[in-house]
């Protein structure tokens, strides 16, 4: 839970849980080791909007950041490295500075899309509430999810597909 104190945490504490969170199949096969490094992840999301500052441009971590649970971090980093030199690029080139003025708008078009892929992700597969019916909520929409090829194309098209 938010507040929650990685001191409270052992490492037979965290493998139990774990095991209890999984398929009895799985769980029966899990192997566990020692723990090298503890930590918690918070489960948030920030977007800043102003990318870009006269001639100082943000790009990554420095603009936003997502949960871990979309794998969208490093991908939103490297599409915004390549988005800012592609525009610097045509700016040294002498073809115009239309990238460079563009680039806060055009980046978080792509960006707002992964967040809320991240953050769709983050409440599917992880218990935010101990709210009743945020919990059966949570469960039709996993059940939706795993029944529903449309929906598996979707997830699909969230982690391969975005431009």
């Amino acid at each position: 839970p938010e507040g929650a104190d990685v001191k409270d945490w052992s490492a037979d504490r965290f493998w139990t849980e774990f095991e209890r969170r999984l398929p009895r199949d799985l769980a029966d096969k899990l192997e566990t080791g020692p723990a090298l490094e503890m930590s918690i992840t918070p489960l948030h999301s920030y977007v800043c909007t102003t990318m870009q500052c006269g001639r100082m441009y943000l790009v990554g971590d420095a603009v936003h950041v997502v949960p871990p649970t979309g794998a969208k971090g490093l991908n939103l980093a490297v599409a915004d490295a390549k988005q800012l030199a592609d525009a610097l690029h045509d700016h040294y080139a002498g073809r115009g500075d239309a990238g460079l003025a563009g680039y806060t708008q055009t980046a978080l078009l792509r960006i707002w899309k992964a967040v809320r892929f991240s953050w769709w992700m983050t409440n599917l597969s992880h218990r935010i509430s101990d709210n009743p019916f945020d919990r059966q909520i949570q469960l039709a929409e996993y059940e939706f999810t795993r029944s529903s090829i449309p929906a598996q194309t979707a997830i699909a098209a969230n982690f391969c597909g975005l431009a």
